[in-house]
């Protein structure tokens, strides 16, 4: 892979983007996330995203461009992650790349994923980064797979 992937702080003109990556019709029917309308999304965004002091979030580009985010968060007392990128940025290394380098700042562990089991990119991204398996759950008629990444 000759991208050059980086990750850096969320920028403002970061949020248009990753809100048409939400909308992605592809990116929804692999998630199984409800894409949230503009205000709803924004609000979200600048209230419990950026401005919570316990939330990681970084801004992925490769080659300068803005390819998507990767995002740490705590439900109750797990930690969980996420991410989105653009489809142009699918199948090319970059979630792998992104994720490895983003686990170097996160240092909380374990930590969590839920992709939805249809989302194979995704499973198999979190299984090369070195996430396990640790069983399924519902989120309302949707299965996801719950992945754990133990501590080293």
């Amino acid at each position: 892979m000759d991208d050059d992937v980086r990750l850096r702080a969320v920028e403002e003109a970061d949020l248009e983007l990753f809100f048409q990556h939400e909308h992605d019709p592809e990116t929804v029917r692999r998630s199984k996330f409800p894409p949230r309308e503009r205000d709803r999304f924004m609000t979200h965004w600048h209230t419990r995203v950026l401005g919570d002091p316990t939330i990681l979030i970084r801004t992925v580009t490769v080659n300068g461009e803005t390819a998507g985010n990767i995002v740490a968060w705590w439900e109750e007392d797990r930690r969980f992650i996420g991410y989105v990128f653009g489809r142009p940025f699918w199948g090319r290394g970059v979630g792998t790349t992104s994720l490895t380098l983003f686990l170097e700042l996160e240092q909380v562990r374990p930590l969590y994923a839920d992709p939805y089991k249809g989302n194979t990119g995704s499973v198999r991204l979190l299984e090369k980064c070195g996430f396990r398996s640790s069983g399924t759950i519902m989120h309302g008629e949707n299965e996801h797979i719950m992945f754990v990444l133990d501590r080293t």
